[in-house]
């Protein structure tokens, strides 16, 4: 199979491996046509002549206009198709369906977690290192980094992780800025994933130790202390007095033991990134399987990235439990619309020069792929950027499509688990929550077999139901929030992620 017919309306088909012009359209109905031009693997070419400003459909779905004539068999990408100049346009075509799947008996409904005091399940149990301001920051990487070894040998404590963050001085002490900065700080303190927190500050910093503790909400089981370097003398001290308080909370720890919890218990973070033109026909799609077998089995999926929904909205919007919950989406899409403005750019400068590469024309292609992460299941909730994700079902939060931005902030919501699409390639890591990462295509999952987690090409290349690839990718779920380490954590990846959503002024 070299092209692939998504949506029966479509005027591209995907071409699943590299083509040459002169090969023919082998789909019903095109008998005679070839290829005018070559056409690389996740690329698009034309199935029927399109006037120059004609809407172009993939997924049912208008993806852009066409900026000349485009005849049977042309490559269509960025030197002949556009984004619409009106809204109006990218609404149409096929509706979202909604609909919970009908559960396997043999579906697993368990995982081996660890259960904390206050009844809330964990994939890990780290001690956190959480920084006030930059400032303290290095202070806390050395801490995390003596430290780091200790966990090897203790059972029970997964690891020490350096809560960093380039913020928390510089900057207004109330507005949407500091708001979005104290509630991630608060979050990840709170993920049920951090089993002892240290929290280190400079001394003089806006995001001053005291506030911040007072604002915390840390569970009363999970240990927690705080200081700042100035009050210690300085850098040396303040390392060696942190490494004494984890190494305490690390023997506290040991011997924390796994027990069986329900599923109910994942909360699971839906993110991509370098995707490809295979994103949306293998990994996404199959994440989106994933997604709805945990949602109906009582479990919480988060979709994210605002700006790669862009396009996609009304699709999500229809399969809203409320008119409150649509109309609060929509004011999301409304927000980056003015907010793009003001910066002087677009949404569509969102997809990258890897996306554009891999075969993505425009950032409403590259929504309509991204949304298939989420599957069918009914949009519950929509939340701002690390609010508590309201538990269970669907929910959406507001966060830029920037993947350790977005994550940081699903992270902070209370999700214990991610999963993460790639088909150009990843080596992102979320600790304290563990990441899974589909590749898209087998030349990816290939090339970067120590990053990725499972490959989901065989949906296209060996014609692999969407559903049982989603089946695979449920079970490996289970397994990685069961202990099963990740290819990022096998690698060590997930401490440079933590990046907080920086809005307001710089002072």
């Amino acid at each position: 199979m070299s092209l692939v017919l998504l949506y029966h309306s479509d005027d591209v088909a995907v071409a699943t491996t590299p083509m040459t012009a002169g090969e023919p359209l082998a789909l019903p109905g095109l008998a005679g046509v070839a290829l005018r031009d070559d056409v690389p693997a996740g690329h698009k070419a034309a199935l029927r002549d399109l006037p120059a400003g004609s809407p172009v459909r993939k997924y049912g779905q208008v993806i852009g206009r066409t900026l000349a004539q485009i005849r049977a068999g042309e490559h269509v990408h960025l030197h002949n198709l556009g984004m619409p100049q009106d809204a109006a346009a990218r609404v149409g075509g096929a509706e979202g369906t909604t609909g919970a799947p009908k559960l396997p008996a043999d579906l697993r409904r368990t995982f081996h977690g660890y259960r904390r005091p206050d009844g809330r399940g964990a994939t890990r149990n780290y001690v956190g290192v959480l920084t006030t301001v930059n400032c303290s920051a290095t202070v806390a990487r050395k801490i995390a980094r003596v430290t780091e070894d200790d966990a090897e040998g203790l059972d029970g404590v997964d690891g020490v992780v350096a809560l960093t963050h380039g913020t928390g001085c510089g900057m207004a002490d109330r507005g949407e800025g500091w708001e979005v900065l104290r509630r991630t700080l608060a979050g990840y303190a709170r993920n049920p994933n951090i089993g002892g927190l240290v929290v280190v500050g400079l001394g003089c910093e806006v995001n001053a130790v005291t506030g911040l503790m007072a604002d915390l909400g840390v569970a009363e089981h999970v240990p927690v202390s705080s200081y700042t370097i100035q009050e210690l003398g300085g850098t040396s001290a303040a390392v060696a007095r942190g490494v004494e308080l984890v190494r305490g909370m690390m023997r506290d720890l040991t011997g924390a033991t796994r027990t069986e919890l329900g599923v109910e218990e994942l909360v699971l973070g839906l993110q991509c990134g370098g995707s490809d033109g295979w994103s949306g026909l293998t990994a996404n799609p199959a994440l989106g399987v994933a997604s709805d077998l945990l949602v109906a089995a009582g479990a919480t999926s988060v979709l994210g990235e605002t700006p790669e929904i862009y396009g996609a909205e009304h699709l999500l919007a229809a399969r809203a439990t409320s008119q409150e919950t649509a109309e609060a989406l929509m004011e999301r899409i409304r927000w980056w619309e003015e907010y793009t403005g003001r910066q002087g750019t677009t949404m569509d400068a969102n997809p990258s020069p890897g996306n554009k590469a891999g075969g993505i024309t425009t950032i409403l292609e590259k929504s309509l792929g991204a949304v298939a992460k989420a599957g069918r299941s009914p949009l519950t909730a929509v939340r701002h950027y690390a609010e508590p994700i309201p538990r269970p079902g669907l929910v959406f939060m507001d966060t830029p499509g920037y993947d350790p931005v977005s994550v940081t902030g699903m992270v902070a919501g209370g999700a214990n688990l991610i999963c993460f699409t790639t088909g150009r390639g990843s080596v992102f890591g979320s600790r304290p929550v563990p990441t899974v990462k589909l590749g898209t295509n087998a030349e990816l999952a290939n090339r970067m077999a120590a990053d990725i987690d499972l490959d989901c090409s065989p949906v296209v290349e060996q014609g692999v139901p969407l559903e049982e690839m989603g089946r695979q990718v449920y079970d490996l779920l289970l397994d990685v929030a069961s202990g099963r380490r990740s290819a990022s954590e096998e690698l060590g990846l997930g401490g440079e992620e933590i990046v907080p959503w920086q809005l307001g002024a710089v002072l």
